[in-house]
Protein backbone atom coordinates (compact mmCIF):
# COMPACT_ATOMS: atom_id res chain seq x y z
CA UNK A 1 0.00 0.00 0.00
CA UNK A 2 1.25 3.46 -0.89
CA UNK A 3 2.28 5.13 2.36
CA UNK A 4 0.88 8.51 1.21
CA UNK A 5 -2.56 7.02 0.60
CA UNK A 6 -2.41 5.41 4.01
CA UNK A 7 -1.33 8.56 5.87
CA UNK A 8 -4.00 10.67 4.24
CA UNK A 9 -6.72 8.27 5.33
CA UNK A 10 -5.53 7.06 8.74
CA UNK A 11 -8.13 9.04 10.68
CA UNK A 12 -10.90 7.75 8.41
CA UNK A 13 -9.65 4.19 8.93
CA UNK A 14 -9.56 4.53 12.72
CA UNK A 15 -12.92 6.26 13.01
CA UNK A 16 -14.52 3.64 10.76
CA UNK A 17 -13.19 0.72 12.78
CA UNK A 18 -14.11 2.31 16.10
CA UNK A 19 -17.61 3.07 14.83
CA UNK A 20 -18.34 -0.65 14.79
CA UNK A 21 -17.03 -1.22 18.30
CA UNK A 22 -14.70 0.63 20.62
CA UNK A 23 -11.39 -0.90 21.56
CA UNK A 24 -7.81 -0.46 22.65
CA UNK A 25 -4.85 0.23 20.39
CA UNK A 26 -3.63 -3.27 19.58
CA UNK A 27 -7.21 -4.49 19.21
CA UNK A 28 -7.92 -1.72 16.71
CA UNK A 29 -4.74 -2.54 14.76
CA UNK A 30 -5.69 -6.24 14.59
CA UNK A 31 -9.21 -5.45 13.43
CA UNK A 32 -7.92 -3.15 10.68
CA UNK A 33 -5.57 -5.87 9.47
CA UNK A 34 -8.31 -8.52 9.47
CA UNK A 35 -10.99 -6.31 7.89
CA UNK A 36 -8.63 -5.22 5.09
CA UNK A 37 -7.36 -8.72 4.40
CA UNK A 38 -3.89 -7.70 5.52
CA UNK A 39 -3.67 -4.77 3.08
CA UNK A 40 -3.37 -2.26 5.92
CA UNK A 41 -1.09 -2.85 8.88
CA UNK A 42 -0.90 -0.22 11.61
CA UNK A 43 2.24 0.17 13.67
CA UNK A 44 2.47 1.81 17.08
CA UNK A 45 4.34 4.79 15.63
CA UNK A 46 1.34 5.85 13.55
CA UNK A 47 -1.52 4.30 15.53
CA UNK A 48 -1.11 5.84 18.98
CA UNK A 49 -0.35 9.41 17.88
CA UNK A 50 -3.45 9.28 15.65
CA UNK A 51 -5.64 7.94 18.46
CA UNK A 52 -4.37 10.66 20.82
CA UNK A 53 -4.91 13.36 18.17
CA UNK A 54 -8.48 12.17 17.57
CA UNK A 55 -9.11 12.16 21.30
CA UNK A 56 -7.73 15.70 21.71
CA UNK A 57 -9.99 16.80 18.84
CA UNK A 58 -13.01 15.45 20.71
CA UNK A 59 -13.76 12.70 18.19
CA UNK A 60 -12.85 9.87 20.57
CA UNK A 61 -13.48 9.34 24.26
CA UNK A 62 -10.96 7.24 26.15
CA UNK A 63 -11.01 5.40 29.43
CA UNK A 64 -8.72 3.04 31.30
CA UNK A 65 -10.04 -0.50 31.38
CA UNK A 66 -8.86 -3.75 32.90
CA UNK A 67 -9.02 -6.59 30.37
CA UNK A 68 -10.36 -10.00 31.38
CA UNK A 69 -7.05 -11.61 30.40
CA UNK A 70 -5.30 -9.60 33.11
CA UNK A 71 -2.22 -7.46 32.84
CA UNK A 72 -2.02 -3.71 33.17
CA UNK A 73 -5.06 -1.58 32.32
CA UNK A 74 -5.41 -0.48 28.70
CA UNK A 75 -6.76 2.74 27.27
CA UNK A 76 -9.92 2.01 25.29
CA UNK A 77 -11.43 4.35 22.73
CA UNK A 78 -14.96 4.94 21.48
CA UNK A 79 -16.47 7.47 19.09
CA UNK A 80 -18.14 10.51 20.57
CA UNK A 81 -21.11 12.24 18.93
CA UNK A 82 -18.61 14.63 17.35
CA UNK A 83 -16.64 11.59 16.15
CA UNK A 84 -19.70 10.15 14.41
CA UNK A 85 -20.30 13.49 12.71
CA UNK A 86 -16.64 13.76 11.69
CA UNK A 87 -16.71 10.23 10.30
CA UNK A 88 -19.71 11.16 8.16
CA UNK A 89 -17.87 14.26 6.84
CA UNK A 90 -14.71 12.31 6.09
CA UNK A 91 -16.63 9.54 4.32
CA UNK A 92 -18.38 12.06 2.10
CA UNK A 93 -15.09 13.77 1.23
CA UNK A 94 -13.58 10.38 0.40
CA UNK A 95 -16.57 9.43 -1.75
CA UNK A 96 -16.34 12.72 -3.65
CA UNK A 97 -12.62 12.17 -4.23
CA UNK A 98 -13.25 8.58 -5.34
CA UNK A 99 -15.95 9.70 -7.80
CA UNK A 100 -13.67 12.38 -9.23
CA UNK A 101 -10.78 9.97 -9.58
CA UNK A 102 -12.95 7.30 -11.24
CA UNK A 103 -14.16 9.85 -13.80
CA UNK A 104 -10.58 9.97 -15.07
CA UNK A 105 -10.46 6.24 -15.86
Amino acid sequence: MDVNLFKGNLDLILLSVLEREGGYGQDVAKRVQVLTGGEITLNAGSLYPALHRLERSGFLAAQEEQLARGGPPVRTYALTDAGHAELGRRREKYRAFDRALRSLW
